[in-house]
């Protein structure tokens, strides 16, 4: 089984979050480091947001400008040697766009994912048909090609195996819509297979699954959401569209969207109750 490894998105983004905590300590903007240094404005702009990768020489100028310590500079330095690595994800960025190659980074050092779908079985749970049939459902409108649908597959499967079965798995909490039982994708033995595997990915000690009912008093009108948490970075929330993807990391509003979560997650059924409606359409889609 995969072992869990530190992610380099993380380690990018906190080395940003370091460089510019250590700025405003000194009390300088940014436009006033960057002319101390001899640098554009949008150089430290950018590498504090993650955008641009600094040189070792690049953090060696910066904390000697905000007169830090060499254990501080060591930290830097690590981070950036951490930065720099490959993750496994890059083997697909061919064929992902770009905004959820940078979820899978982050996901890949979550201690805790919560997932609200309304519409489909979340990418986590799809079996490898079920997956093919939701990838081929786009194809006309985001234009995959065949070497494309199969290798957004590969990298699904890939992803289950890196966060449900590594070492150290994030805990998962999950609710669906009871729609998301019952929108077909594939044959009926798709559908079948599918609602057996999530009763399997139920039993995990780490994966609490719910599902809102259709009878159900629904608490908040809001698509499909994912909500990150780590152990030493903020929390961050995935929006995904048929285009494009947001991240939401504005702390006011990470917290609503955990308020959102835990509305839904009440209105529920609790995990057995949600096991014995899977149970009930699995046995529907042997017809």
């Amino acid at each position: 089984m995969p072992s869990q490894q530190g992610s380099p998105t993380v380690r990018r983004l906190r080395l940003g979050q370091e460089l510019r905590l250590l700025r405003e300590r000194n009390k300088l903007t940014g436009a006033k480091a960057a002319k101390e240094l001899g640098w554009s404005a949008s150089k430290v702009s950018r590498i504090e947001a993650a955008r641009t990768m600094p040189s070792a020489d690049d953090i060696r100028a910066l904390v000697k400008l905000y007169g830090v310590d060499g254990g501080k500079l060591d930290e830097l330095i690590g981070l950036l040697r951490d930065a720099e690595q490959r993750g496994w994800w890059e083997d697909y960025e061919e064929s992902l766009p770009q905004e959820y190659t940078r979820f899978l980074g982050l996901e890949a050092e979550a201690i805790y994912q919560r997932s609200w779908e309304p519409q489909i079985v979340p990418g986590l749970l799809q079996t490898e048909d079920y997956a093919r049939e939701v990838i081929l459902a786009t194809r006309g409108i985001a234009r995959i090609t065949h070497s494309g649908v199969r290798s957004r597959v590969e990298a699904r499967l890939d992803r289950q195996r890196r966060v449900l079965h590594r070492t150290e798995p994030c805990r998962l909490t999950v609710v669906l819509d009871e729609s998301v039982l019952m929108r077909r994708f594939g044959d009926y033995s798709v559908m079948r297979e599918q609602m057996e595997h999530l009763l399997e990915i139920s039993m995990l000690p780490h994966v609490k699954l719910h599902v809102l009912t259709l009878d159900a008093v629904h608490p908040v009108n809001t698509g499909t959401f994912i909500h990150l948490q780590f152990a030493a970075f903020d929390d961050v929330v995935y929006l995904e569209q048929l285009y494009t993807a947001d991240f939401v990391e504005d702390l006011q509003r990470v917290a609503g969207y955990e308020t959102a979560f835990e509305h839904i997650r009440s209105e529920a059924l609790d995990e057995d109750e949600s096991r014995v409606l899977i149970q009930h359409k699995a046995m529907v889609w042997r017809r």
